[in-house]
């Protein structure tokens, strides 16, 4: 099954825009197509002009692109399985929120905007034909030493994006993911009151 035959929407039980339901996080790269710079350039404007708290902005991204050491130091602060699939993405980037002023004062909204802006981001991308993966596994403590963060920047996800690869090409366990089926908690379950 090819990357150009799979159809991944999400059976929804309530109306979305087509955007939202077909969006999915593959783990099956193309290796060797370049970024498309323009879709790249209109996911980072997502990004740009996603809402935040006072207009504050508190988000950051590294971009890297296939190719360059940089994109090979965040491929290393890569773990467990994510090492095997996610440095095939023409580009990674790292989501950085900003905690906090350089004078110290506290943006405690700094992760809920950083991840609308990753949303806003991924969303994007999608709508554009390039694909999307979030990982929470990979080690912090070497981003900010390889980029040299200053404290009240704080590395919280990588990025894989690129074009979808050919998932036969990936090892079965995770070949096994891509194909399983896509579920959710219903919606009842995740609002605590509905007055």
């Amino acid at each position: 099954m090819g990357a150009t035959t799979l159809d991944r929407t999400a059976a929804t039980d309530h109306p979305v825009l087509d955007v939202l339901a077909e969006r999915w996080s593959p783990r099956a790269y193309d290796a060797v197509a370049p970024i498309d710079e323009q879709k790249l350039a209109s996911a980072l404007e997502a990004a740009r002009w996603t809402p935040s708290a006072n207009n504050t902005q508190p988000w950051r991204f590294i971009v890297a692109r296939r190719g360059t050491a940089e994109h090979a130091a965040i491929a290393e602060s890569l773990a467990g399985f994510n090492a095997l699939w996610a440095p095939s993405a023409a580009v990674l980037i790292v989501a950085v929120a900003e905690t906090a002023t350089e004078d110290g004062a506290l943006y405690t909204h700094a992760g809920y905007d950083l991840g609308q802006a990753v949303a806003h981001l991924s969303v994007q991308a999608h709508h554009d034909g390039l694909v999307v993966h979030q990982m929470s596994g990979f080690d912090p403590a070497a981003v900010r030493e390889r980029f040299e963060l200053p404290e009240r920047f704080v590395p919280t996800t990588v990025i894989a994006l690129g074009e979808l690869g050919d998932i036969d090409a990936l090892p079965d366990a995770l070949r096994a993911r891509e194909l399983a089926p896509r579920v959710r908690r219903a919606v009842a379950d995740s609002v605590i009151v509905d007055a």
